[in-house]
């Protein structure tokens, strides 16, 4: 019996995803809907209660933003969920996807096993979705249907990389936005010297991949000095002091920036005062955070180069060939799980798949309680 058949039976509700990506919408939309998280609870609390949802996780990266949910009956307005996530009334429709039943979890499944990313077969993702799951657990959003469909998700994505060739080779955001530095520099990096502004994981993939390239000197600026120092020396680099980074770029000829801040904090007046001193030598910005860490009018300023996370798709294009070739495997693992699971749901409780409605509206009682 096919998902879809099973899930067609009478029960207590349906599970669907609603979201867009880096597929479906250009990083200036995607950062308005970007949730730190450390916000992910909270939020995921509002969206639950406001979209009439029995079940919740919320997962933000810096190529996606999409909500995992159960409900009796779906007849939350999806679109002005996302309005309420961006505080705003931008029109996301036109990028939104949703998904329900089988087709949801099986979209999960390929989210988290890294082969709905931007660099198929990378690993971060599988942490990321993780973060979420337990960020929803501890908030209690999740039930009996959620809490089994992304357990066995994450067990799905373990045995595809351990089952498959798809993650031979692959790399991360962070390390494909060094490839990109190097083809601005011909591939020759070793005389380079290359500052990241904030060390957390995307931070960590490009210092580990820089050292590789055997790059003159890696600069490491982050929030957090210790981290700084910590990560630097692992490399022989030299830490920075957060309020010290714009001096400190004069030195620098590349910087890869993913801070998680939720705002920019490189701006073009200040490139400019840093270009000057250092005589209009090429500098190359490469902004890898959703949201955005660079304003975007900084590459007006004579010999900046700024690429943001949408630009690391042209590298991507050019190494995808032999992971493809394992998607087909990988599917099948992905069918195989998703069937499995959806039974042992529905032999608890069928999970019923309906089509998604119009809205007439989306309630935000007893939700003063959680701070936006």
């Amino acid at each position: 019996m096919t998902g879809n058949r099973m899930l067609s039976k009478a029960g207590q509700g349906t599970v669907f995803v609603a979201g867009l990506s880096y597929k479906t919408a250009p990083v200036e939309l995607r950062e308005k809907l970007a949730v730190h998280a450390s916000r992910l609870k909270c939020q995921g609390c509002r969206l639950k209660v406001g979209g009439n949802l029995s079940e919740l996780v919320l997962l933000s990266t810096c190529n996606r933003v999409e909500i995992y949910g159960v409900t009796p009956k779906v007849n939350g307005n999806i679109h002005g969920i996302f309005r309420h996530i961006a505080q705003g009334a931008e029109d996301f429709a036109p990028h939104l996807y949703i998904k329900e039943g089988d087709e949801a979890v099986q979209h999960l499944f390929s989210v988290a096993s890294g082969l709905d990313s931007m660099v198929i077969g990378e690993t971060e993702i599988t942490g990321q979705v993780k973060l979420a799951y337990q960020a929803a657990q501890d908030a209690k959003l999740t039930g009996r249907v959620l809490n089994r469909i992304f357990q066995t998700a994450l067990q799905t994505a373990k045995e595809i990389r351990t089952a498959t060739g798809i993650g031979r080779g692959a790399t991360s955001v962070g390390s494909v936005a060094v490839e990109l530095a190097e083809k601005v520099f011909d591939r020759d990096l070793s005389e380079k010297t290359v500052m990241i502004l904030g060390a957390g994981k995307m931070g960590e993939a490009c210092v580990r991949h820089l050292n590789k390239k055997g790059v003159r000197s890696v600069l490491v600026s982050n929030r957090s000095f210790e981290r700084a120092q910590l990560l630097a020396a692992e490399f022989g680099g030299r830490a920075i002091r957060f309020d010290d980074y714009l001096k400190a770029m004069e030195e620098a000829d590349i910087v890869v920036s993913s801070t998680g801040c939720p705002h920019t904090i490189l701006h073009r007046d200040e490139v400019a005062r840093v270009m000057k001193v250092r005589g209009n030598r090429p500098l190359v910005l490469i902004d890898i955070a959703v949201p955005r860490d660079i304003e975007a009018d900084v590459q007006q300023v004579g010999n900046v180069y700024l690429f943001d996370v949408d630009d690391l798709e042209m590298v991507v294009r050019e190494n995808v060939k032999h992971r493809r070739e394992e998607l087909d495997r990988c599917q099948a693992i992905i069918g195989a799980r998703a069937a499995a699971v959806l039974a042992r749901c529905n032999a608890g409780a069928a999970l019923v798949r309906r089509a998604v409605q119009p809205a007439s509206g989306w309630g935000y009682e007893g939700m003063a309680g959680c701070a936006a």
